[in-house]
């Protein structure tokens, strides 16, 4: 059964920086994408940076060049270093996984099976 679990959410100004952490297990698949999604109240939940198996890398627009999403395999845990972070970024930040691709299937929530129970990030200005 896999398991993911967010921690390294808080307050923090604009401007500043958090490292948010989940550590999965269960977890001894070969290839699968893991991701960073999050939802602010009253919004979808969004995919923010994701990560496959291979190690490659995207971002969504709004938060390249601040955002930097690293696996550690021997850990099993995913990293989401988020810089300069701005009001707009409050949200809950969830992990998710999708198992047995070798490819990440994009942003859309739906394409994956295993999610966390997040952790805030709030920014104040």
């Amino acid at each position: 059964q896999v398991q993911l679990v967010e921690s390294g959410g808080g307050s923090v100004q604009a401007g500043g920086s958090l490292r948010l952490s989940c550590a999965a297990s269960g977890f001894t698949y070969s290839s699968y994408c893991m991701g960073w999604f999050r939802q602010a109240p009253g919004k979808e939940r969004e995919g923010v940076a994701l990560i496959d198996s291979d190690g490659s890398t995207s971002y969504a627009d709004s938060v390249k060049g601040r955002f930097t999403i690293s696996q550690d395999n021997a850990k099993n845990t995913l990293y989401l270093q988020v810089n300069s972070l701005k009001p707009e970024d409050t949200a809950m930040y969830y992990c998710a996984a999708r198992l047995w691709v070798g490819y990440c299937p994009g942003y859309r929530a739906v394409e994956y099976d295993y999610w966390g129970q997040g952790t805030q990030v709030t920014v104040s200005s």
